[in-house]
């Protein structure tokens, strides 16, 4: 039988057990990317895009980040460094976001590091018109970078997958200013400059709608794994039922000949299921937004919004609560930290549904953590809290950011458990 052109692998994983269950099946047909050095630098660049957590289809799982370190640690990687450079308002804000998902937490359960890529030392790397941009060294230099994008509808790209969340390896704000000056050209430069050898899509909880941070969370119990990004991307499309030529980073790729036919073609002959069983809402965002980030129009906007001036007034909190009222800006910058003393358990309220097991990273069983006290192995994530569709885990502390997520998603993320997607056909 002949060796198909392609790689790729759609999983179904309904809880962290089966997580972890997928990797160690699936992992193994991807061997040859792995270097054969045990010392050898390792990236894992997850979407950590804001402080809103997995559950609410923005950012990466740590159901499948904890799952993936804890496979590279049993295969006896000893140089793994967690990367993510967040996006701009959060890092003009001075605003910790790896902290925050507790992505730092979950790294250092299995002795890695965490990084700011916004901190880092940068590389240049050519982007349209001459100009160059720095991306940070680890990421270009490591030996092997597993990328851990979001499965999410995006209001400027059309679609979030594996291209679109290379940017987060930009150093700091003005390199990512940069590649807004020709958005879908410049994802496509850098993942050209990047390389990714291994990508694996989150869509254990997708987002629909307006993304990348103000969409629907939507369940689909899905994990993509695939060496290349437009392949990837092409698929998560149909995944999607999301017309693959309105993701922009896609239609450069095809202008340039990244995606091909011979792509189409294999995909054509996978039977890709619809996940959400219909296709994802497009990300159709207010008319002031749509107006002002059209391609012809936005490099108008860019260069006010680049101004020391509206940068300055955009730092403001009044202002900035005028941008996300309009709709201009998607997310809110609140600066008061979280500080969790305990979680508690109300019995009469629990009916063991086994929601905070099935979405804890840690594997843990919450419900006797909550009665124990005892949180020494666990990740202060807050899933258990976040998905129990009864309420039976009380919070004790100070909430700080969190309070933006409950206003926004609290009623969606609890019903999360209960919407057990429909799909069938694993490839």
């Amino acid at each position: 039988m002949p060796t198909p052109p392609y790689l790729l692998r759609l999983r179904r994983a309904d809880d962290a057990a089966a997580v972890r269950r997928v990797l160690n099946d699936v992992l193994p047909d991807f061997a040859h990317v792995f270097p054969a050095d045990k010392a050898a630098p390792i990236l894992v660049k997850p979407n950590g895009n804001a402080n809103m957590n997995a559950l609410t289809g923005n950012t990466t799982d740590l159901r499948l980040l904890v799952a993936l370190l804890g496979h590279l640690r049993d295969a006896g990687y000893t140089d793994v460094t967690v990367g993510e450079g967040t996006n701009s308002g959060f890092y003009r804000n001075k605003i910790g976001v790896m902290e925050r998902l507790r992505i730092n937490a979950a790294a250092a359960r299995f002795g890695y590091a965490a990084i700011d890529l916004n901190q880092a030392e940068g590389l240049p790397v050519p982007f349209e018109n001459g100009v160059t941009a720095l991306v940070a060294r680890p990421a270009l230099e490591a030996a092997l970078v597993i990328n851990l994008p979001k499965l999410k509808t995006h209001f400027e790209a059309g679609m979030s997958v594996c291209l679109k969340n290379l940017m987060g390896c930009l150093v700091g704000q003005e390199n990512k200013k940069k590649t807004h000056q020709s958005l879908a050209a410049n994802i496509v430069n850098l993942n050209l400059a990047l390389r990714p050898a291994l990508h694996i899509v989150d869509a254990l909880v997708a987002m629909e709608g307006l993304g990348p941070t103000r969409g629907t969370p939507l369940r689909l119990d899905a994990l993509v794994f695939g060496e290349n990004p437009y392949l990837i991307d092409l698929a998560c499309a149909r995944l999607a039922g999301f017309p693959a030529d309105k993701v922009r980073p896609l239609a450069e790729a095809r202008r340039r000949g990244l995606a091909t036919p011979n792509m189409d073609a294999f995909l054509d002959g996978l039977a890709l299921p619809l996940l959400a069983g219909s296709p994802l809402a497009p990300p159709v965002a207010g008319p002031l937004a749509t107006f002002i980030h059209h391609p012809k129009r936005q490099k108008y906007f860019l260069a006010i919004r680049n101004t020391p001036f509206f940068t300055w007034l955009a730092g403001t909190d009044w202002f900035g609560a005028l941008l996300f009222k309009t709709g201009l800006r998607q997310d809110v910058f609140c600066r008061d930290e979280l500080r969790l003393d305990a979680l508690t358990l109300d019995a009469a309220a629990c009916d063991d549904c086994g929601a905070c097991r099935r979405f804890c990273p840690a594997g843990l069983d919450p419900k006797a953590v909550a009665a124990s006290g005892d949180r020494s192995q666990c990740l202060a994530c807050l899933y258990c809290l976040l998905v129990c569709p009864r309420r039976a885990l009380s919070f004790h502390g100070e909430p700080g950011y969190l309070t933006e997520q409950l206003r926004q998603y609290d009623a969606l993320v609890r019903e999360l458990d209960g919407r057990q997607p429909q799909w069938k056909g694993e490839v």
